[in-house]
This record gives C-alpha cells, structure tokens and sequence, in this order.
C-alpha cells in the first residue's frame, strides 16, 4: 500500500513538473507575442516618420476648372466631378480601413484591418495590414518598394525587395491617388491619353519606372477601374485591375471607399483583397 501512495505521489509530482513546464513555456509566448507587437508598432511609428521626414515640396497650388484643357473628355468629367474649384492640392495623407484578404491562391479570405500613410510630392507611402495571424507592410520609401509579412507580429515569413516590388509599390501608390485626387492632375510625370468617351490611358514617369493605367469611368464620371501590368511577388508580369465603388464625400472630396484587387491569371481571375476605406484625413502627417 506504502509502495503504492508513493507511486501516485511521483507519477503526480511528475504530471505537476509537465504542466509547469506547459505553463512556463505558455507564459515565454504569450511575453514574446505583446513584446513583439510593441516592437512592431514601435517600428512602424519610425518608418511613418521617416516617410514624413524626407524633404517633401509642398505643393500651394490650386485646383481650378482651365488646368483640365486638352484632357481626354472623361477625364475632365471626372475631375469636375470629383473636386471643386480652388481645391487645395493635397501633400500628405492618411488613412484607416477595414475588409478582406487573401493569403494565396485558394486561401479561404479573413478579416484585415488595415492603416496607410502618402506623400504625393514625392512618391511614397506605408501601409500595414494586421489579421490574427499576420501583419503586413508595404511601402514605397526613398524610391525603394519592399513589402514585409510577419507572422504573429514576431517572425518574419517575407521580406520582398528589388526592381519588381520597386514597380509594384509605386503602381500601388500611383492607383490609390483616387483617394487624393489631386495627385492624378497632369504633371510633368503624368499624363493622360485619350482612348474613347468612356476611358482613357494615364502614364507616369518616375526614377527609371514608367507606369501606365488603363483608366474606365462611368457615366457620372467616376472612375471604376484600373488595369495595368504588375508582377506578382517575384513572378512574372500579370495582369492587375482594381475595381473601384461606392464614391463618398470627404474632406469636400469625392473619392471610392470600395476597391478590390484583382490578378487576371490564364487559368482564373484571383481577387486577393477587398478593402473599405473608413477614414480619410489629408495633411497632417502624423501617425493615427
């Protein structure tokens, strides 16, 4: 009987060491997990402030109906209809939106929530993407695109850099001027071309990069699509189309709140993000 207590009491001391040790080895995670988290926004509170920190032009000038001659006709629609005379150009801006995204190809969509940061004097701009299991920056900084996807906030899984995301970002920041339409104004790195009474091709210049976008508006003027050729990741050049909805005053300014991105792959179309703009702010460049 004796032998047998002190063979339960080790078998249980035994089970007690185990659960410590689960414990233990919990509480490390759960420490690495918030501290990692810290260490990310802590991180990207210095990446926004490096973005604003550059020597950017701020640009006074003003919107006005005479800068629109000579544009292709829907583009003069869709700036008469989108901003107001005497709208101020806009130099910086930020952003918050919510929605769904897709990891790859036959991935299930999860929730994101996400937060962005531009310039438009000089092109640039950050964005991080937190789901539950990932957060995701993209950028386009100091003429350098690199997109970063950390697992759990802690390890970092990808860490894409060079000429094709270099492309790919300023594509990104180039299409998401929607949001700060004064940036789509002709320059001399933008132009428009006319294609027929419903769209048109816009094309950009910058730093040994040129971009173009085939450009769709509607009837009341709004554009609802941009096609153009972007790679995908490190493969090669797809094409990519958002799709653009549900225009929304703001800030005196009518931009979509609705876009979802598209690749139009050989075999499907693969929709890989469907984003909700939920707030947008212009000039001040600070971090939310």
């Amino acid at each position: 009987m004796i032998s047998l207590i002190v063979i339960v009491e080790l078998v249980f001391m035994k089970q007690n060491k185990i659960v410590q040790i689960i414990l233990s080895f919990i509480g490390v995670l759960i420490i690495i997990l918030i501290a990692g988290k810290i260490f990310l926004s802590i991180q990207f509170t210095k990446e926004v402030k490096r973005l604003y920190s550059y020597p950017n032009i701020i640009c006074k000038n003003r919107f006005n109906y005479s800068q629109l001659t000579n544009l292709p006709d829907p583009v003069q629609n869709y700036f008469k209809h989108v901003l107001k005379e005497g709208q101020p150009y806009i130099n910086y801006i930020r952003l918050l939106h919510d929605g769904e995204f897709k990891t790859g190809e036959g991935k299930d969509w999860v929730n994101i929530k996400g937060e962005q940061y531009y310039t438009t004097q000089k092109p640039g701009f950050i964005w991080k993407g937190k789901t539950l299991l990932f957060t995701a920056r993209d950028m386009y900084v100091a003429d350098k695109g690199n997109l970063v996807v950390s697992l759990f906030s802690v390890f970092d899984v990808v860490n894409g850099h060079g000429e094709k995301y270099d492309q790919g970002e300023l594509l990104r920041w180039l299409g998401e001027s929607v949001w700060f339409p004064t940036n789509l104004l002709p320059n001399k790195n933008l132009q428009w071309e006319p294609i027929d009474n419903l769209s048109a091709k816009l094309t950009f210049k910058y730093n040994g990069i040129n971009l173009f976008y085939i450009v769709k508006f509607n009837n009341a003027g709004e554009i609802t699509q941009l096609e153009t050729k972007r790679y995908m990741g490190e493969k090669d050049l797809e094409t990519w189309i958002g799709k653009l909805s549900n225009y929304t005053k703001i800030n005196d300014v009518l931009v979509p709140t609705n876009i979802e991105a598209i690749y139009k792959l050989k075999k499907e179309d693969y929709s890989y993000a469907k984003f909700h703009v939920k707030m947008i702010e212009y000039d001040k460049p600070l971090r939310f």
